[in-house]
Parts: C-alpha cells; structure tokens; sequence
C-alpha cells in the first residue's frame, strides 16, 4: 500500500500515520509521524532502488540484474526520481497544520499538540 497517498474513505483526507509498536511488544509509540518520502514509491520501486543501491548506482549490473536495456534502467530511474521530487515538493505535515491554524481550523493549543 502506497501510505503516503492513502486518505480516508468517508472525506478523503489524507490519512496521517499516528501509532507505531515494537513488533514483540516492547514499546508503542503515539503521535503524528510521517512516512519515509521512498514509502511513497510502489514496492515494485522500492526494490529498483534497492537493487540500484545494492549495484552502487551500476546501470550496467541493473540491466543485467533486471534483463533490461540500458534506456530502460534509465527510465525507470527517472520516472523514481520524478515521483520522489513530486513527493518532496509537497507540503510537509506541519506545514499543513500551520496552514490550518492560520485558517482558524485549529486554536493554537491544538496546533501545539499536533506540532509535537
């Protein structure tokens, strides 16, 4: 699941991340958290960077890796990058909530509350 384009199915509003556990149990965690930018590629997208990471930026080890021509490593790469800067030029959370408390949708205790 793509969880930075997820939104609530009533109103859609973006959906926010606000709980994260220990997996054994340990420690829960609760609050307003953002999602990595790279949580925001497909899992398929995922694994390219992956790879590429893993071949240190070889086009050459991609296409041989993926049985792909050199224009395709390419484009795949570009299409990421442009995803990934789309992602980055997008306002942040907080800004979101500032945004909303100099709406007048949010008093400053709330804001506050959120920004922490």
């Amino acid at each position: 699941m793509d969880i930075s384009k997820a939104v609530c199915p009533e109103c859609q509003t973006p959906m926010s991340i606000q709980r994260l556990v220990c997996p054994r149990g340990h420690v829960a965690m609760e609050g307003e958290f953002e999602a990595p930018t790279l949580a925001g590629l497909s899992l398929e997208e995922q694994l390219f960077v992956t790879a590429f990471l893993r071949c240190h930026g070889s086009i050459k080890r991609m296409e041989d890796l993926f049985e792909v021509s050199y224009p395709t490593v390419k484009n795949r790469l570009n299409a990421i990058v442009d995803k990934l800067d789309q992602a980055l030029d997008a306002p942040s959370s907080n800004l979101q909530i500032l945004e909303r408390l100099e709406h007048g949708e949010l008093t400053v205790t709330e804001a506050l509350a959120k920004l922490r």
